[in-house]
């Protein structure tokens, strides 16, 4: 079974896909954790995430997997935390709007999904464009909201620094518009997913809801 979810920066996208996987048996599968990965191997190696073709390059060529709990490994080292860093945070639209680096990963995507799916089991992905791109035939499509503000909030909460919601808030308008504009893949909700608005739900409300509707799709 695949199960796609995609949403705007801080919608909670990361954290519903891990719990459903768990409560399903399946992969989680965290497809911007690797555009994450890019960005970093790319500033560390000096490169200007503005050039596409070398950021294409190194998409292409960096070994990329994930541990047992579903977080990315670069080169078979832990990306996390780095990968989460603000400075990676203000750079990683940028990089993955590249069509050179999108076409890397989404091959590498595909891969890990059907994987899953031969060993019995499936994959619950998520990011910008997993249902209307990567996984246009998902057994299940979810897109998941939440106000900017809210996201803001959440972050900053999650920190411990609910001082920064503010800015929180205006960095996150930023990536939303250039995800949402961008050529290559844009962020966009598809006729056929469901939308769940999390504004006024918690996680766990949240997870109920895309539960039942896996249980629902589930073959």
């Amino acid at each position: 079974m695949i199960i796609a979810i995609d949403g705007p920066a801080a919608s909670g996208k990361s954290t519903l896909a891990r719990a459903l996987a768990r409560r399903l048996g399946l992969t989680f599968l965290d497809t911007g954790a690797m555009y994450r990965a890019v960005t970093l191997a790319a500033l560390e190696r000096n490169l200007s995430p503005a050039e596409g073709a070398e950021c294409a390059a190194l998409a292409a060529t960096l070994r990329l997997g994930f541990d047992p709990e579903g977080r990315v490994l670069i080169e078979g080292e832990a990306g996390e935390p780095a990968i989460r860093s603000g400075e990676v945070t203000r750079h990683v639209s940028e990089v993955a709007a590249h069509s050179g680096v999108r076409r890397a990963l989404v091959e590498a995507q595909r891969a890990v999904a059907a994987a899953a799916v031969e060993a019995g089991g499936g994959v619950v992905a998520e990011g910008r464009d997993t249902t209307s791109v990567v996984f246009p035939e998902a057994d299940l499509k979810v897109f998941l909201l939440a106000s900017p503000a809210v996201r803001a909030m959440r972050r900053a909460a999650e920190e411990g620094r609910p001082e920064l919601a503010s800015a929180y808030e205006a960095d996150l308008a930023r990536r939303d518009a250039h995800d949402s504009q961008r050529a290559d893949s844009p962020l966009l909700e598809v006729e056929d997913a469901v939308r769940l608005d999390t504004d006024t739900l918690s996680p766990e409300a949240v997870l109920d809801r895309a539960a039942a509707l896996a249980a629902a799709r589930r073959p």
